[in-house]
C-alpha cells in the first residue's frame, strides 16, 4: 500500500522539484522529512527509487500554502533533500526554485489570476525574505513560451521577475555575522556574508585556482574540496551558525576577474561539490560581497552607483542581478535585488510514498492515531 500526494513538477530557473500543497503532508518536520526522503529517493547516488535527478540542484522540495500574513500572497517552505543521505536541511531556502512558486501557486488554485500579468508576493519561510513575482497569464492562464532565455536552461520561456526585499542576514541575523568585512580562516583570507543566503566568499588565486575552471574539473579537485569544507565549517562556527557540517549553510564560494564580459566570475559550491551555475540566493549574496568596502571581492570592478545591474560569470554562462543599495567609504546597505529567471511546468499528478513512511492526512473529524 502506498500514499498518494498530488503534486506539480516544475524546473525554477536552473533547478527542479515538486511543488506541493503544505496541508497535503505531515505537519510534524521528522514524519515530513521521512516523506520527501522517500519521494525524492534520498540516500542512493541516482535516487533510483524516487523522482529526484541525482544532483543537488534536482532534488529541491517547494511546500506552498495561503499565507496568513497581511499583504503577503504564499508562504514558500523550502527543503533542500540530499542525493546520496538521508537528509533533509529547511535552513536556506532556494531562489531558483523560488522562479515556479508564481506559476505554481496559480496553477494550484491558490493564487487568483489576473489578466496578462500576475504579480504574487511570497514569504520565504526558510529565511523571512519578501519576493515579488510577476507571471504572464495571458487570458487568465499561465504562460510558459517566451523570448526569455537564462544561461544553464536550453531556449527560451516567459520570464519571471523576481523582486527580493529584506534578503539581509536572512540567515544569521546581520548581513557580516562575524562584525567584519574581510577576516582569515586557516590561513585563507575570507568574507562571511549573508544576503540571502550565507556564503563564505575567497578569491580563487588566495586557494591556488583562476576562478575560471570547469565544474568537473573541481568537482575532481578533492584537495581543494577538502579544503574548502575545513574553512566553511570554521566560517559557520564564526557566523553564530553552529556545527555546519551535516547543514548546506552557508555555501561557500570563489571569485575572480570577469574573463568574459561580466563583473566578475564566480564558482558557487552546494557545498560538496559545484554548482553547475549560479544559485539565485548565492548571486544576490556575491554581488552584494562584491559592493562591500573591505571584502575580499571590493576592487574585482569599479562600483557603480544604485541601483546597479551586474552580471556575475558562472561555468555555463552569466547570470544578471540588479542589486538597490546605499554605499559609504565603509559600509553597504542591501535595499533589494532583482533577477530574471524562467520556470516551465512539466509534469502534474500523485507521487507515491510507503504507507509504512505516512498514512496520509488525518481525515477532518477523527482523532490521531
Amino acid at each position: 500500500m502506498q500514499t498518494a500526494i498530488p503534486f506539480l513538477f516544475l524546473r525554477g530557473g536552473t533547478s527542479r522539484g515538486p511543488y506541493m500543497r503544505r496541508d497535503a503532508l505531515p505537519e510534524d518536520r521528522e514524519t515530513l522529512s521521512e516523506v520527501l526522503i522517500a519521494a525524492l529517493g534520498a540516500g542512493h547516488p541516482l535516487n533510483i527509487d524516487g523522482i529526484g535527478g541525482g544532483a543537488p540542484v534536482t532534488t529541491k522540495v517547494a511546500m506552498l500554502s495561503r499565507s496568513a500574513e497581511p499583504e503577503i500572497d504564499i508562504d514558500y517552505l523550502f527543503a533542500q533533500v540530499s542525493v546520496t543521505e538521508r537528509l533533509v536541511d529547511y535552513k536556506p531556502t532556494c531562489g531558483n526554485i523560488l522562479s515556479g512558486v508564481g506559476p505554481a501557486s496559480i496553477e494550484m488554485g491558490l493564487v487568483p489570476v489576473a489578466d496578462d500579468t500576475t504579480c504574487v508576493t511570497i514569504r520565504a519561510v526558510n529565511t523571512g525574505a519578501r519576493v515579488e513575482a510577476r507571471v504572464d497569464t495571458p487570458g487568465g492562464v499561465v504562460r510558459y513560451d517566451g523570448p526569455a532565455a537564462i544561461d544553464g536552461v536550453p531556449g527560451t520561456a516567459a520570464p519571471v521577475h523576481l523582486d527580493f526585499f529584506d534578503v539581509a542576514g536572512s540567515g544569521t541575523g546581520a548581513m557580516l555575522p562575524t562584525g567584519q568585512a574581510r577576516e582569515e580562516i586557516q590561513g585563507v583570507p575570507v568574507t562571511c556574508i549573508d544576503v540571502a543566503m550565507p556564503v563564505v566568499v575567497a578569491l580563487a588565486t588566495d586557494l591556488g585556482r583562476t576562478g575560471h575552471e570547469t565544474r568537473e574539473a573541481l568537482d575532481a579537485d578533492t584537495e581543494l574540496l577538502h579544503r574548502l569544507e575545513a574553512i566553511r565549517r570554521e566560517a559557520g562556527e564564526r557566523m553564530g551558525m553552529g556545527d555546519v557540517s551535516k547543514s548546506v549553510t552557508p555555501k561557500i564560494a570563489m571569485v575572480a576577474p570577469a574573463k568574459d564580459g561580466g563583473h566578475f566570475a564566480a564558482r558557487y559550491f552546494t557545498p560538496w561539490a559545484c554548482h553547475p551555475s549560479l544559485a539565485v540566493t548565492g548571486a544576490q549574496c556575491l554581488a552584494a560581497c562584491a559592493l562591500t568596502p573591505g571584502s575580499v571581492a571590493d576592487g574585482l570592478f569599479a562600483p557603480p552607483g544604485s541601483p546597479a545591474d551586474l552580471e556575475i560569470e558562472h561555468p555555463m554562462g552569466r547570470i544578471p542581478v540588479r542589486l538597490g543599495f546605499a554605499r559609504t567609504n565603509r559600509t553597504l546597505t542591501v535595499q533589494s535585488a532583482g533577477l530574471l529567471r524562467t520556470a516551465r511546468l512539466l509534469a502534474r499528478g500523485e507521487l507515491y510514498v510507503p504507507r509504512a513512511v505516512w498514512a496520509g492526512p488525518t481525515p477532518a473529524g477523527s482523532e490521531s492515531a
